[in-house]
């Protein structure tokens, strides 16, 4: 696999911890609602939600080992998983400041500072990629029969809590470097301010089409060069009072983005829809209120950006750019809110009362803007150089393979049109799946049949390398990507019919 390949399935492997934290965000989010003052001191039933998600985000770390190595193992078998929690506990109880002078002979105050930070989200996520590597290779040998209880998936927890004791030694060495770098980076960034984060925006969006943003947003949301934004923010009074939050700071890096999904993005959908055939803004309609209406409350916008992500790419060049421009407006002003899941109006709304949140209600006045910009930049570009969005198509009917709606409700059987259109069964190495996308391995990426795709309601089709595929689906990619699996191999697709 080449090197943007593995980072491709790096990347999604990131999505399966990052899925725990909308669940963190709700039950701090009614926490805050209930009592925003006192973070639960004044009310035992704040407390108790606050609590409960506060168990999740103080546990990022573990959850970045277990979740990586989830969704980096072949068949995601929890053993893979164990595995990946099994490492982390042996790596950081290692290199845990008490071993570390035990070990080295360092008197305690000797021990580098370092050390005392080592159970972090970066660390999470190597542990997570080793045990994933050890399950992929090792949990199908067969040892002797004398030790065959322990063959298999059983042997590769046992492996990997033996692998970390090497790496345990080179991070006692190396780790100090590491974690120096990171800090340095992460206070770099943070040195730029409004404009740091305006940069990390428009980056975040330019890497959309190659999948590459999950690991640019661990860097900024996360623990990995210490700005961990995410988990400060939604841990709000805690994290102020620990010194860890800065009130009109810490969540600056989230709240810009919330005028561009809510707000800038419909207002791309309207002006596609205005500069639209009028033969042919009927289709277009049907689509652009879907993803607007998608982008607008949960904060999912690939359906919408890959409906003119590949047709105009200076379109979406252009909204990289305003959405690096929103979110340094927003972190300039001070106006502050956070999500656990995307910047839609639901996370809006629960984090609305987090003690961190400063001005929260501007980000809906910068939003309103936003719209109106959006609208403006995107019909005048789109008429000025006839740029092919849906609907402006030379082609009669190519508006319904651009981006339409699934023909079948039956998810079992759309699966089955899906698989069928990528070339079977036999055509797969791997079937994985984040939020909104399917990300395959393919065998021969000719059989794959595009037009198809896009007829079953793929907004948009990615092609990374020579066997990559990824296909964008909106919120269905986890259902259909399961579905696939359990499709048995040797079963026959070809009476599976398939849109004309």
């Amino acid at each position: 696999m080449n090197i943007l390949g593995y980072l491709q399935k790096v990347g999604r492997a990131l999505m399966v911890p990052v899925a725990t934290l909308p669940a963190a965000a709700i039950l701090m989010g009614v926490g805050y609602w209930i009592d925003p003052v006192a973070w639960g001191g004044n009310s035992a039933i704040a407390a108790f939600f606050i609590k409960s998600g506060g168990a999740i985000i103080d546990n990022m770390s573990v959850l970045f080992a277990i979740g990586v190595a989830y969704g980096m193992s072949k068949d995601k078998d929890g053993a893979a998983a164990l595995a990946g929690f099994v490492g982390f506990l042996v790596l950081t109880t290692l290199c845990s400041p008490e071993a570390v002078s035990q070990i080295l002979g360092l008197a305690p105050a000797e021990v580098p500072a370092a050390f005392g930070k080592v159970k972090n989200q970066f660390v999470g996520i190597i542990v997570g990629i080793i045990a994933a590597e050890l399950y992929n290779r090792y949990s199908n040998v067969e040892l002797h029969k004398a030790l065959a209880f322990f063959s298999g998936r059983r042997l590769v927890p046992i492996l990997t809590s033996f692998a970390m004791i090497p790496l345990a030694f080179v991070l006692m060495y190396v780790w100090p470097m590491v974690f120096g770098g990171l800090v340095s980076f992460g206070e770099h960034i943070q040195s730029l301010g409004a404009t740091g984060a305006g940069i990390y925006a428009f980056f975040n969006r330019l890497l959309i089409p190659v999948g590459l943003h999950h690991a640019l947003n661990s860097v900024f949301w996360f623990d990995v060069a210490g700005i961990n934004d995410i988990p400060n923010f939604l841990a709000g009074g805690k994290a102020l009072a620990e010194g860890k939050a800065v009130l009109g700071v810490t969540g600056m890096y989230q709240a810009g983005f919330f005028p561009i999904m809510m707000f800038g993005l419909p207002g791309a959908a309207l002006a596609i829809y205005h500069t639209a055939k009028p033969e042919n803004r009927e289709k277009v309609a049907s689509i652009m209120i879907a993803a607007a209406f998608a982008a607008f409350f949960t904060g999912v916008t690939e359906p919408l950006e890959f409906a003119f992500m590949f047709v105009a790419p200076m379109l979406y060049v252009l909204h990289a750019v305003l959405t690096g421009i929103s979110v340094f407006i927003a972190a300039s002003m001070h106006w502050i809110a956070g999500f656990g899941f995307s910047a839609g109006l639901v996370d809006m709304v629960l984090s609305s009362r987090n003690p961190l949140a400063v001005h929260w209600y501007m980000l809906l006045l910068q939003g309103v803007v936003f719209f109106f910009v959006y609208y403006a930049v995107f019909r005048f570009v789109i008429v000025r150089f006839n740029l092919k969005t849906p609907g402006r198509e030379e082609e009669e009917g190519s508006v319904a393979t651009a981006a339409p709606v699934a023909k079948c409700s039956d998810r079992s059987v759309l699966a089955r049109q899906y698989l069928k259109a990528l070339g079977g069964h036999d055509n797969l190495v791997s079937i994985d799946a984040c939020i909104t996308r399917l990300r395959l391995t393919l065998k021969d990426r000719q059989r794959v049949d595009e037009r198809t795709l896009k007829a079953l309601g793929a907004s948009g089709v990615v092609k990374l390398g020579e066997n990559n595929l990824q296909v964008v689906l909106g919120p269905l990619a986890e259902i259909i990507a399961g579905e696939m699996r359990n499709i048995p191999a040797s079963e026959d697709l070809s009476g599976v019919p398939l849109p004309a």
